[in-house]
């Protein structure tokens, strides 16, 4: 979609972004700012959301609404959503964004660990569907976007709680996108690669990832493949109602990869000479 056909698409329209104070959600503000959408955004941390909302009203947003929201807690978000229903009615897009990272061996990973990572990476994007999708629905138009990961097909040794809450992302939203489209509502998953966030940073690390964490970060600054190019594929997945959208190379070729030679990608998953190169072994 050309630069004038994207800002006649996007401009005004009412969305509403989880974890928008930084990475991929702030990146993708930014550029919607830009388009002139109006902008819904949450995060848990006051001070970085209203530094992207001030961004975004100088880049050109038709508005911008800030809500400091946990969207693992059912009472924070729905009287978030009633806010947001009393002022805009129905979201055009939904953009369920926020999540956490955790990385370890099972055994190291402890029960509260896994509670903890899908109260958020799971239902964090439960809540957001069960809030606004009805709305959607009786406008019979909308689009919904869940960010999953190449850990949503792609299950990396020392990354089973992580990979388990990707999996539950990608699997929800390609049935939600079955039961939606009759309904007038697309639905995408998002699945990044190796993105340059804060996530890997403020991640949980158990095991011997724990000792390799500044070198993962360092692997993943030197990669540099920043969250403008997953905005980007977020703003391509809404316009064309995509619905699974890998990002980044390595993304694409584990997607390939998963799909046609599974039992190669097993075997590589285990091999000795794999674990040697990941980042931080």
């Amino acid at each position: 979609m050309n630069r004038q056909k994207r800002l006649s698409y996007f401009k005004s329209k009412k969305i509403l972004i989880t974890g928008a104070g930084s990475g991929i959600g702030k990146a993708t503000a930014l550029q919607l700012a830009e388009l002139g959408a109006y902008l819904i955004i949450t995060d848990l941390n006051p001070d970085s959301l209203e530094l992207t909302a001030v961004e975004a009203r100088q880049l050109g947003a038709a508005g911008v609404d800030t809500h400091v929201v946990d969207v693992s807690d059912w009472d924070d978000m729905q009287a978030m959503a009633i806010k947001v229903r009393k002022q805009h009615s129905a979201l055009d897009v939904l953009i369920n964004n926020a999540g956490v990272g955790l990385a370890g061996d099972f055994l190291s990973t402890t029960v509260e660990d896994w509670q903890w990572i899908l109260s958020i990476n799971v239902m964090g994007v439960v809540h957001g569907c069960k809030l606004f999708a009805p709305d959607m629905i009786t406008n019979g138009r909308g689009h919904i976007v869940n960010l999953a990961s190449v850990a949503g097909y792609y299950a990396a040794p020392d990354m089973s709680a992580y990979s388990a809450s990707k999996h539950a992302v990608l699997g929800m939203s390609e049935s939600l996108r079955a039961e939606m489209a009759e309904k007038g509502v697309g639905v995408s998953a998002i699945c990044p690669g190796v993105v340059n966030t804060g996530i890997v940073a403020s991640s949980r690390m158990r095991g011997a990832t724990r000792q390799a964490q500044d070198k993962i970060v360092a692997f993943y600054n030197k990669r540099n493949y920043g969250p403008e190019l997953v905005a980007e594929a977020i703003l391509n997945a809404i316009e064309h109602n995509r619905a699974v959208v890998p990002v980044s190379p390595e993304a694409w070729v584990m997607y390939g990869a998963k799909r046609f030679a599974p039992n190669a990608l097993d075997l590589l998953s285990r091999s000795p000479l794999l674990r040697k190169l990941r980042p931080g072994s």
